[in-house]
């Protein structure tokens, strides 16, 4: 297994605290997937606001932490070392389950289709082996 730890991920990918949404990759495969976990804290700044009675990580930042498991996986490829994945776009997104204080949350990105710059990931989080969010997200590598 090809472990990351985060100083290994922030070499690779561009964002930084507080939307650097990964804690960890569990394995990657450079150009095909990467399999990363996101601790949700209480202390997370977004529960301030959404809810405040019942706390929920917010679907859209768990798109996005699929989106960063998927760019470790393509951002780790040595041609595209230094550059940037950005959306193109998500497409079949469905929320299943709700993310709350104390989840540890499983994010897998693999990456089904590749043509130059552009790419598919297919992405899974779940908790508990539960899946709470897929997707397919498309990137542009820039």
């Amino acid at each position: 297994m090809n472990r990351l730890n985060i100083q290994q991920i922030k070499e690779i990918l561009p964002h930084r605290y507080p939307f650097l949404l990964l804690d960890y990759v569990e394995d990657y495969q450079p150009g095909e997937y990467a399999v990363g976990y996101k601790c949700v804290s209480y202390g997370e700044g977004f529960f301030r606001g959404h809810f405040p009675e019942e706390p929920v990580m917010p679907g859209v930042l768990t798109v996005e932490a699929l989106a960063q498991t998927g760019a470790v996986a393509i951002l780790s490829c040595e041609e595209n070392q230094g550059k940037t994945a950005y959306f193109g776009g998500i497409s079949k997104c469905r929320f299943k389950g709700k993310i709350s204080p104390g989840d540890k949350v499983r994010l897998e990105t693999r990456i089904i289709r590749k043509k130059g710059p552009v790419g598919v990931g297919e992405a899974v989080a779940s908790v508990e082996g539960k899946t709470v969010v897929s997707a397919e997200l498309t990137f542009i590598v820039g």
